[in-house]
């Protein structure tokens, strides 16, 4: 029974998450490649900090601490970085470090997942990890689309063909 809820948990984190990363991509194929490094204001970050964020995050939390893999964050070059990578490359770098996660996450056994350690000086579970990087990535994500659909005066499509007012049955 355990690991039967451990493996839907798991599962569906991995079904949001992929949902976000696809998301991420549709939101890149949109952009020019200037539109990717530019910040709506000084407060702000552009949607390649924000791609640079979520890598650094997710390495840190779904990679390092439940694979065991050395914790090499640099956090604030995450904000710091006004370009450097092409949006090609930031696809790359995001879909090789989602995927990572994803064989992180697939090999944690109950144990793991039920095991409290210290990330980024926080106290989490296994479980709490996983919940944290899948919430994580869909909160940036709703700011990547909000400053795609601001630079593209457009709709995304990502419920494109669905009827969203359909009722529960």
């Amino acid at each position: 029974m355990e690991q039967s809820l451990s493996s839907e948990f798991i599962s569906q984190s991995i079904l949001r998450m992929s949902e976000s990363l696809e998301r991420v991509k549709i939101c890149l194929d949109l952009l020019d490649e200037e539109d990717v490094w530019k910040r709506p204001n000084s407060s702000s970050n552009s949607i390649g900090n924000l791609i640079l964020h979520l890598c650094g995050n997710i390495r840190q939390y779904a990679v390092s601490s439940l694979s065991g893999a050395p914790d090499t964050r640099i956090r604030d070059e995450e904000f710091a970085a006004k370009g450097g990578y092409t949006k090609a490359e930031l696809w790359t770098k995001i879909k090789a470090t989602v995927e990572e996660a994803f064989q992180s996450m697939g090999m944690a056994s109950v144990d793991e997942l039920l095991r409290v350690r210290m990330v980024q000086g926080f106290e989490l579970s296994g479980m709490g990890i996983i919940i944290h990087v899948t919430e994580h990535f869909s909160y940036h994500t709703g700011q990547i689309a909000f400053w795609t659909k601001s630079l593209q005066d457009r709709d995304l499509g990502f419920y494109a063909g669905m009827d969203l007012n359909m009722t529960n049955e």
